[in-house]
């Protein structure tokens, strides 16, 4: 477990970080803009628990806790070395991906298929809930943009993917089910 005495430590004055393998990189890094990309999610995701109740806020939870595998699994490079480590490095699984396209066919069950796009927006958790989504498709971005540059777990980039489509499911259930969406209209305002 991570033992946190002391918040700040100096070694980052520099400009530089450390990865989850002792590697310094700097800040801006693409693996760095990826996991701080999933950090600023998870924030997003803390937000919308505010206006989250019962089993979405479980669920959103379930997710808080993912989205920290998924950041420790993008500090930790060299995956070909993950064998030769002191002790096993966190990588996201299948499993979670399985979990989320569960949820995802269980809330779409109740509503009625889009006719047309959907502005965000309606209730405020749905709101919030869209933010994150396009927050996670900002994640997804980099993480695909990092795997043309070094090896990266294709299962922690599947599981934004998937993650992002969780976000929009669940904000069209938090507009009533669907029937309080606010749908787009092309050329409405010409």
């Amino acid at each position: 477990m991570v033992v946190l005495n002391k918040i700040y430590t100096r070694t980052g004055d520099d400009g530089k970080t450390a990865m989850g393998n002792g590697e310094r990189v700097a800040k801006y890094a693409g693996r760095v803009a990826a996991y701080g990309t999933v950090d600023e999610l998870n924030a997003f995701v803390g937000v919308a628990r505010t206006e989250a109740d019962g089993d979405v806020d479980a669920a959103l939870a379930r997710i808080q806790n993912d989205l920290f595998d998924l950041g420790a699994d993008f500090c930790r490079p060299d995956m070909e070395k993950d064998a030769e480590a002191d002790y096993p490095p966190l990588r996201v699984v299948p499993a979670q991906i399985e979990r989320l396209e569960a949820e995802i066919d269980v809330m779409n069950e109740t509503l009625e298929p889009l006719r047309s796009f959907i502005l965000p927006g309606g209730s405020r958790l749905a709101a919030q809930l869209h933010v994150c989504r396009t927050v996670s498709r900002r994640a997804e971005r980099l993480a695909v943009e990092l795997t043309n540059m070094e090896p990266v777990n294709e299962t922690a980039v599947k599981y934004l993917n998937r993650l992002s489509d969780w976000f929009f499911v669940a904000a069209r259930c938090a507009n009533n089910e669907g029937r309080d969406d606010v749908l787009w209209i092309p050329g409405a305002n010409r």
